[in-house]
């Protein structure tokens, strides 16, 4: 944990993230050498940031849905970590959140995935985290790239953003929570224990 704290310090005082630093906000992320799940998503949103724990909102309610698991086993079990592309608020943009930062990700989630050598899987929520970790691996879209997610196993799962804001996705792909979430949570399952 020395080493991951040491990470969060080097990344509050790193002069591309003093902005944040200056505003009081602290890189939001979860890691510990015990993880077993890293869970890697695009960018916590303001309420995300203000909360300073990832996940801590209704988007988190229903990706431990998906996954089967509790809220203390999520937070305190140290078998599950977060590594969002960018570990500050980006700011908002006409459409929503603005995109994670370029090159924030390729310089810290190397070292801090080294201090977790247990990690068995991978989950890639949204499609900037699946263009970073599965550069032209990708699909034409999310959704197709979400519907292939056996051709990514065992290394990587990719997942739509369990947003509120995507009924309409849920609803034009039922098949996703019909057939995917539960091979979803027997793969997590199957890790966690």
């Amino acid at each position: 944990m020395e080493r991951i704290e040491a990470i969060k310090k080097a990344i509050a005082q790193d002069p591309d993230n003093l902005e944040f630093t200056n505003k009081g906000w602290v890189p939001i992320f979860m890691a510990n050498p015990r993880s077993k799940l890293l869970i890697i998503g695009q960018a916590p949103g303001i309420k995300t940031q203000e909360k300073e724990q990832s996940f801590m909102d209704r988007s988190g309610d229903k990706l431990r849905q998906w996954l089967g698991v509790s809220e203390d086993t999520f937070y305190n079990s140290g078998k599950i970590a977060v590594l969002p592309l960018d570990f500050y608020f980006p700011g908002k943009g006409k459409t929503g959140d603005l995109p994670p930062r370029k090159d924030f990700a390729s310089k810290w989630h190397p070292m801090l995935i080294d201090t977790m050598p247990e990690i068995e899987l991978t989950l890639l929520i949204g499609a900037y985290a699946q263009k970073f970790y599965l550069k032209d691996r990708i699909k034409k879209n999310l959704t197709e790239t979400v519907k292939a997610y056996h051709e990514y196993l065992p290394e990587y799962f990719p997942l739509v953003h369990p947003s509120p804001l995507n009924i309409r996705w849920f609803k034009n792909n039922p098949e996703f929570e019909e057939e995917i979430v539960p091979r979803l949570q027997s793969i997590v399952r199957g890790v966690l224990l």
